[in-house]
């Protein structure tokens, strides 16, 4: 899994393509990986907050992160593949659902080791410019993969 995942970020096309044909529990499986990786991202953010503002304690903070990414986060990624696949059917390549879902979970899955680096930049450096760089590269990232995907299970159905 680990060498796809680094794959996906110079050639995300092929990646996806290769994974076309995962089972839907297999796709649950990556969404929920990734957001167990972001959840993990967030503790030293919340870590540094929790030392700097004591009011609010850290396993507060991380309890309400637990609740927005492992239960809510889910929600909404299966409803923006569901978005995406019905937009998709006013274009020439339209992709049903599953590949939508696949698209968008592997793209969150592959970009985990940026936000990684962004929860690491964030606890130890906190706000400023090193922050807003990591940030943007990962969202970055997200996108290209996540455009990759879609356009390579696009044009294979």
């Amino acid at each position: 899994m680990l060498p796809r995942i680094l794959q996906s970020w110079w050639s995300p096309r092929l990646v996806v393509r290769g994974l076309a044909d995962m089972p839907e529990r297999v796709k649950l499986v990556v969404l929920m990986l990734a957001m167990l990786i972001f959840l993990v991202a967030q503790a030293p953010m919340h870590a540094r907050a929790a030392e700097l503002d004591p009011s609010v304690p850290f396993e507060a903070r991380m309890g309400g992160s637990l609740l927005a990414v492992m239960f809510l986060m889910p929600l909404i990624a299966y409803a923006i593949a569901g978005v995406v696949s019905l937009l998709s059917r006013v274009t020439p390549w339209p992709l049903d659902q599953g590949r939508s879902r696949l698209a968008l979970f592997w793209a969150l899955l592959a970009a985990a080791p940026a936000v990684l680096l962004a929860g690491l930049v964030a606890g130890l450096i906190g706000q400023g410019p090193a922050l807003t760089l990591t940030r943007a590269f990962s969202g970055i990232g997200f996108l290209m993969i996540w455009g990759a995907g879609i356009s390579a299970l696009a044009r294979q159905a």
